[in-house]
């Protein structure tokens, strides 16, 4: 089969067109023949060595995909040959073939093409177990979510707002900032003109903020939070490391967690994944929330869908044409 590998740690430059062996599937995997697969900014991390797959993961980038189940490996009864579903992926996505386990794989919602499903699983598994299983987002709080324009941040914007929270975002453009509020943010802050501590504070600070960017921006964090709120960190564009006052975690009772996705369990995915199909699925296929769009790339220009990715021009998701 053909797929994108990195030939060495390095700028999208190095990701390279290669054949490689198709994938057989393992005891409760399938194996899925890929229409489309999602591009994401762990794709990115690990194209440049600062991301290193799971033991036993596919070295090829690509954690999301939809398409076709070509085959199923023994003790899988769902899905079958022949549906057609989207899933998270260990890696491999960059690819016409990937193995991933059974469990890990929800069915293409009503409504929805194979290249919009292939924008769900990252995003989703990753919003909805943060900020609904881990942050404890309920009706009525205040979200904050920094990067509101990313395949994150509108996912997260929608889900929030859904579900009935006061939403609040962060974006790099005026444009982008439009969007967020579009999409059901009551508000949306340009983090080049605005302050969004200075913003929070006056309504009593956000009940819960959903974070990728990290570094300088932990300490305002803790400050932009109301009393007894959560900070859930998923990632760190601008460094894990940050000089913190930890009075304020005790005095207002704040919580900081987080979480990565890629390193937990088969088991604990398949508990996310069976939580979005009964709690977000039936709302996607209702119209109620869906992927936003940026661009779509043949998997021949892979490269240039990460500069893309990368150079943060993008509106929501970015697909590479596969299959």
């Amino acid at each position: 089969m053909k797929a994108i590998a990195i030939s060495k740690p390095g700028g999208p430059e190095v990701l390279i067109l290669t054949d490689r062996p198709m994938p057989q599937p393992a005891h409760d995997q399938v194996v899925i023949k890929v229409a489309y697969a999602g591009v994401n900014r762990p794709d990115a991390l690990q194209r440049a060595g600062l991301y290193n797959p799971p033991k036993g993961a596919s070295d090829l980038p690509g954690l999301e995909a939809a398409g076709e189940v070509v085959a199923c490996g023994a003790g899988v009864t769902s899905p079958k040959v022949g549906d057609q579903v989207c899933a998270l992926l260990p890696g491999g996505g960059y690819a016409e073939y990937v193995a991933t386990p059974a469990a890990h794989c929800l069915p293409v919602p009503a409504g929805l093409s194979l290249k919009q499903a292939a924008c769900l699983p990252e995003t989703f598994f990753t919003v909805w177990s943060n900020v609904f299983m881990r942050g404890g987002l309920t009706a009525g709080q205040r979200f904050l979510v920094h990067g509101g324009s990313s395949g994150i941040g509108t996912t997260a914007i929608q889900l929030a707002k859904t579900f009935g929270a006061r939403v609040f975002a962060t974006a790099g453009s005026d444009e982008k900032c439009a969007a967020c509020v579009q999409l059901g943010a009551e508000a949306a802050f340009n983090y080049l003109k605005d302050d969004f501590v200075e913003k929070m504070q006056p309504m009593g600070g956000a009940d819960l903020i959903l974070d990728m960017v990290g570094g300088p921006y932990i300490q305002r964090n803790l400050k932009a939070l109301a009393d007894d709120g959560k900070l859930v960190q998923i990632a760190f564009l601008q460094g894990p490391k940050a000089e913190l006052n930890l009075v304020e975690l005790m005095t207002r009772r704040l919580t900081m967690t987080g979480s990565t996705l890629r390193p937990q369990s088969d088991l604990a995915k398949a508990r996310i994944a069976s939580s979005l199909r009964t709690n977000v699925w039936p709302l996607i296929a209702a119209g109620k929330i869906a992927p936003v769009m940026d661009q779509e790339f043949p998997m021949t220009e892979a490269a240039a869908a990460h500069a893309r990715m990368e150079g943060s021009a993008h509106i929501g998701k970015i697909v590479l044409k596969v299959g």
